[in-house]
Order: structure tokens, then sequence, then C-alpha cells
């Protein structure tokens, strides 16, 4: 029966591994790294990972594919308004700028995400729980009068996260997070509809 302590050590291991591999690539980054790294002993490692480095791989999988979804919070959850999406778009920009090359995403989209069969698997369960997230919040903007009613909101979900990935995908290669934002920007341009002045009618004449 695991302990807090073991716990603890278990998410130390693996929080060690994801720094790692953020810094230095799935290629470069050792077990011995990672020992030295989380302050503990190869013994230790592989009594939490007793498959060695691919489970590992896929628990720092997991790990990121975690803080992906809960870094959005409580915003993801409560996208039923322009004022709602605005929000979550500007954390979302302000998130991936700050983090750069370290922001979780990138680990999955550069390395660990695409390293193995086991690891592709859990970051599409990543992609299909972030789309349903969206397709939910668009659904409940239109319900509400303020989402372009004529939209598919799976569709729209789906360009919403290429829009997210491909920029930060060119984050990665350039340090910039213009692109992300603009995709961000036209799929919420796209999304959101705009309030249009009320017509005023003259009693005159």
């Amino acid at each position: 029966m695991a302990t807090a302590k073991g716990n603890a050590t278990r998410r130390r291991i693996i929080e060690a591994a994801a720094e790692e591999i953020r810094e230095r690539g799935t290629d470069k980054t050792t077990l011995d790294d990672v020992c030295r790294r989380s302050n503990t002993g190869k013994g230790q490692l592989f009594y939490y990972f007793p498959e060695g480095r691919e489970q590992l791989l896929l628990a720092v999988t997991e790990h990121e594919a975690a803080r992906v979804f809960d870094d959005q919070e409580p915003y993801l959850s409560q996208l039923t308004s322009g004022s709602a999406w605005t929000a979550w778009r500007d954390l979302i920009v302000k998130q991936y700028r700050d983090q750069g090359l370290h922001c979780p995403l990138a680990v999955l989209i550069a390395d660990v995400g695409r390293y193995s069969p086991d690891a592709q698997a859990v970051s599409a369960q990543l992609v299909t729980r972030w789309q349903h997230a969206l397709q939910s919040g668009i659904e409940a903007t239109q319900a509400a009068g303020e989402g372009d009613p004529d939209l598919d909101p799976k569709l729209t979900a789906a360009a919403i996260i290429a829009a997210i990935e491909g920029g930060v995908t060119v984050l990665l290669s350039t340090g910039s997070a213009e692109h992300l934002e603009a995709g961000l920007n036209f799929c919420l341009d796209r999304l959101l509809v705009k309030t249009r002045p009320r017509a005023v009618h003259s009693n005159q004449g």
C-alpha cells in the first residue's frame, strides 16, 4: 500500500524527469540525471518504476497531460460567455508565453507525447478530454445567445485546439507567442456573436 511519503517520492522523481526533459530533451535525459535532480538513488527509482525508462516516460506524459488541463482551471469549466472565453484566452497566451520551452504542452508536442504508442494514447486522451470541455463551453455560449449558432461545436473545439498546438509549435521554434495569440483571436472572433447597437426609431414626423 502506497504511503504519503512514497507518493511524494514518486512524484518528485516524475517532476525531476519532466524538468530534465524540458531542458535537455528525451533522448539526452538519463536515469542518472533524474536521480541526481530528484535526490534519489537508482534503487528508489526502480522501486517505483520497475520497468525502467519506458515506464517513467509514460508517467511523465500522464503528469504533463494533467498539467495542461489543470492549468486552465477554473476558466475551462466556466466557458459560458464572451467574457469567460476572453479570460480563458488571456490565461492561455500568458501561460505559454511565460513558460516558453518549459510549458507542459511543449513537452507533449515536441517530446514524450510521441515517444511510444502508450504515450501517444495519453496525449490522445488529453486532446479528447480538452475538446469535449471546449465543446461544452461552445454549446453553453450558444445557448446563452453569445455564440454563433451556425457553428458546429465539435469542429470549432477541434479548430481551437489546433490553433493552440500550432501556436505553441511556432513558439517553440521562434520564441514568439504572436501566432498563438493570433490563432486564438481568430477562433474567438468567429465564435462570439458581436453585439450590434439597437436601431433608434424616431417618432417624429
